[in-house]
C-alpha cells in the first residue's frame, strides 16, 4: 500500500542504464535490492519505448557513460553517478573515500576503460565489430 508521503517522494537520482549490459544489470539489480527507501529511480536506456529527447542527450550519448538526473534535474555521469547511487543506499562513508585525490583519478581512468570495452567484455560483439546495437526508432 502506497502512503501519500511515499506516493510524492522524489528519488534523490535517477539512474540511465543499460539493460542489454550484464554486468550493468547486475550491479543494478543489487543497487535495487539495497535502495529500500525508494531514493532512485532506475530508467532502463534499452527498452524500445525509452525517449532520450527530454533529457537533451543523445541515445548514443547514453550508451556511451552511464548518466544520471539528480532532483534538481542535473545531469551527471561516469563515476559520479555511482557516487549518487551508493550514497542514496546508504554507503556514504565508503563515497566519500572516493573523492580522494589519486583514488578518484584512477576510479575516473577505470571506469572510462571500462565504458570503452564494456561490449566487447561483456560478449555483445558481433563478429567482431563492437558498435552499439542499432535502436530501432518509434
Amino acid at each position: 500500500m502506497t502512503t501519500p508521503t511515499t506516493a510524492l517522494r522524489v528519488p534523490e537520482i535517477e539512474v540511465f542504464f543499460d539493460g542489454e549490459c550484464p554486468l550493468c544489470v547486475r550491479e543494478i539489480r543489487m543497487l535495487q535490492f539495497l535502495d529500500r527507501r525508494g531514493r532512485i529511480r532506475f530508467s532502463d536506456i534499452a527498452t524500445p519505448d525509452f525517449d532520450p529527447t527530454p533529457l537533451g542527450l543523445s541515445w548514443e550519448a547514453l550508451m556511451d557513460r552511464i548518466h544520471g538526473r539528480l532532483a534538481d534535474g542535473t545531469l551527471v555521469e561516469g563515476v559520479e553517478v555511482f557516487r549518487r547511487l551508493y550514497g542514496a543506499v546508504g554507503f556514504g562513508p565508503l563515497v566519500a573515500l572516493t573523492r580522494v585525490p589519486g583514488f578518484s583519478h584512477a576510479l575516473d581512468w577505470a571506469y572510462g576503460v571500462f565504458a570503452k570495452n564494456r561490449l566487447k567484455w561483456t560478449g555483445r560483439c558481433v563478429d567482431g565489430a563492437c558498435r552499439l546495437p542499432t535502436r530501432a526508432r518509434a
